[in-house]
């Protein structure tokens, strides 16, 4: 009888532990879950008002992914709870408080979220339309949305997440709401927008790197038009570039480092005006190149006594013409400030370049007549200059010969910063490597910008390994290191040497970008493989990568 009992309670206990589970044997379930009903009739017009779930049935245990990153209602609906939250269920439900619009049609799109509980076999891109009026409203937009620059991820090295989003044209636009209509591009970035009511729309898309479905100013990529959208038929082929956005300029922090203190900015402000406020430092000097995100502040602090034992509070003001303020840092002296040089590039020269060091200070002044540059024991002549684009690097130049090793000799205080600040005494060991090493490329461009250009080779991060800044149609780059580049161009628009990302608070758009793609290729931007001895020629007409409307 207790043999018989515990038989009995243990065939309980595993038919109870296998009510929702995956089938042993067979073929593997492919097949994504499907929709078998709802808690609204199959017309799915004139909805109440006043409902305030809903629900979905489907044919098999489910369960959502990343839900609140994949689900978009439009128009939007803040929903207060929604099953299921972790395990399975045969159905979903979506609560919400809010009151329905009169003569509306809403669109709950679920993305990629809905999945089968045992093998997650995607439910893609799911939709479930109803109405509170009489019909549904069926026009729609559809079309892609790329990254201008050609970036595969966003600013942060992470996926993008790019939405697509209608406003209805109203006197006043807040843009710090959730759009009246949204949706996300696919991983090729295609979108839809559907179930459309006729109406004007301002279209925007971006990449919505907090997923909270609003357009961040100044933090996320942008797409936009100018002009607004007089949706009566649908549209399809709609073509969208996201820029990077213009950020508004702002006060960051200030901190500190070497030699003194650095105050950063948000924006890039093109002119600060930066005073100290109060007995120290008494002797100080600013540095601040235009567009740059950082002033830097030199000082004695040895010579003043700054923060030599305890903490000071130091206090300085800006003005960068919209906001003037006064700000504050703890300074405590660091225990080595000493001035250094070194060469953070390569000991190995391509044919016909310079040869180059830097320091991590700027430098004021240098004393060339003292320093010696030798091959094989002999003497060169050389020139010496503090760099224009960066006043913390010196250019040297020479003859320098294919294959020849050369030495260049520093010796102490012959590199100068403020406030005698100086060198030690250093050799620099380097070569110049042969032309058999080095490819090179060509690129005959049809339809040139009428304004200056930025042309680029970009390296694997996407970032300008070579450039030149130019008005011609016929380019050249020699001497360059084997390796897949892509090929961008920037235009300088409004020729003030700085390629300007777009201000969507003003609606000012971006400067023209453009994107070398050989024709049939999928990717965004072709592959140009540079090898040794090879020299690649290309043919590029820029009106075939056209440029988003305004």
């Amino acid at each position: 009888m207790k043999q018989f009992l515990l038989w009995l309670f243990a065939s309980l206990v595993l038919v109870s532990c296998a009510r929702v589970g995956s089938p042993v044997g067979g073929p593997k379930d492919s097949i994504p879950p499907k929709m078998i009903g709802s808690n609204i009739d199959t017309t799915r017009i004139n909805v109440s008002r006043n409902l305030k779930e809903l629900r979905i049935d489907f044919d098999e245990y489910i369960q959502l992914k990343d839900i609140s990153k994949n689900l978009i209602i439009s128009p939007p609906i803040k929903y207060t709870k929604i099953i299921p939250s972790a395990t399975g269920n045969k159905y979903l439900e979506i609560q919400w408080k809010d009151t329905l619009q009169a003569n509306t049609t809403y669109n709950f799109n679920f993305g990629n979220s809905i999945v089968d509980l045992n093998e997650s076999n995607v439910l893609p891109y799911f939709n479930f339309a109803f109405s509170t009026g009489e019909k549904i409203d069926d026009l729609y937009i559809s079309g892609t949305i790329s990254d201008a620059l050609g970036n595969e991820k966003n600013q942060e090295g992470k996926e993008k997440n790019l939405v697509i989003g209608l406003y209805q044209v109203k006197d006043t636009m807040n843009y710090r709401q959730k759009p009246y209509y949204i949706s996300k591009a696919d991983p090729d970035g295609y979108f839809e927008l559907n179930y459309l009511t006729p109406g004007k729309y301002r279209i925007v898309g971006f990449d919505d790197e907090n997923s909270n479905s609003i357009y961040d100013s100044g933090k996320e990529n942008v797409a936009f038009q100018k002009q607004e959208i007089d949706l009566q038929t649908s549209i399809s082929g709609l073509k969208l570039k996201s820029f990077p956005s213009k950020k508004a300029v702002k006060y960051k922090e200030m901190a500190i480092s070497t030699g003194g203190v650095v105050m950063t900015f948000d924006g890039n402000p093109e002119k600060v005006i930066v005073k100290a406020v109060g007995e120290k430092p008494a002797d100080y000097k600013v540095t601040h190149k235009s567009k740059s995100d950082s002033v830097r502040i030199w000082f004695d602090a040895a010579k003043e006594n700054i923060g030599a034992t305890v903490s000071e509070n130091l206090k300085f003001s800006y003005d960068i013409g919209s906001k003037q303020d006064t700000v504050s840092v703890f300074y405590k002296k660091p225990a080595k400030e000493e001035m250094t040089i070194a060469n953070p590039f390569s000991n190995k020269l391509a044919p016909e370049t310079d040869f180059r060091f830097s320091s991590n200070y700027i430098i004021n002044k240098i004393q060339p007549e003292n320093w010696k540059l030798e091959s094989d024991s002999i003497s060169q002549n050389f020139t010496a200059a503090i760099s224009e684009l960066d006043s913390t690097q010196v250019i040297v130049k020479s003859n320098f010969i294919t294959g020849k090793k050369y030495k260049l000799t520093v010796p102490k205080n012959t590199v100068n910063s403020f406030y005698n600040r100086s060198s030690e005494s250093v050799r620099f060991d380097f070569e110049v490597a042969k032309p058999t090493d080095f490819g090179s490329f060509a690129a005959h461009l049809k339809n040139v910008p009428a304004q200056k250009f930025w042309i680029q080779l970009l390296d694997e991060k996407n970032e300008p390994a070579y450039q030149q800044y130019t008005n011609q149609a016929d380019i050249k780059f020699v001497n360059l290191k084997p390796g897949n580049y892509k090929l961008r161009i920037l235009v300088d628009n409004n020729e003030n040497g700085i390629w300007d990302s777009s201000d969507f608070t003003t609606e000012v758009l971006a400067e023209d970008a453009y994107l070398f793609k050989k024709a049939g290729e999928k990717e965004t931007m072709s592959k140009i493989n540079i090898r040794p001895m090879w020299e690649i020629n290309e043919n590029w007409d820029l009106t075939l990568d056209e440029q988003p409307a305004n």
